[in-house]
């Protein structure tokens, strides 16, 4: 079944992507690509999930484990983007870079 919701998508990918290279306006072009990505993202993350656990989607306890599984791992997701974020905000981005010329002048 899994291999016939991937042809399904695929299909569906290449219709939609289609229709978007039919849209006059740029702003509407992007929306649907990145909707397109958002999809794909989602499904390809949710399918790893499950399958990393080997959770069965045939049960209603299966579906609700890999709900709580994939929110889990989405919301550290996010948490580790802002751990990054905030990092890469207090390195030193100016242009003499006085953290290197420190380690160069220790030569």
């Amino acid at each position: 079944m899994v291999n016939w919701l991937i042809i399904g998508i695929g299909i569906l990918a290449v219709i939609v992507v289609t229709k978007v290279i039919h849209f006059r306006h740029l702003k509407h072009r992007i929306t649907a690509l990145f909707l397109i990505l958002l999809l794909l993202f989602a499904y390809l993350s949710f399918s790893s999930i499950v399958r990393s656990n080997s959770i069965d989607l045939k049960t209603v306890s299966g579906v609700l484990t890999a709900g709580k599984l994939y929110f889990s791992w989405l919301g550290a997701t996010f948490i580790n983007i802002k751990t990054l974020t905030g990092n890469a905000i207090n390195m030193d981005w100016g242009p003499n870079n006085e953290s290197i010329s420190d380690m160069i002048s220790k030569k």
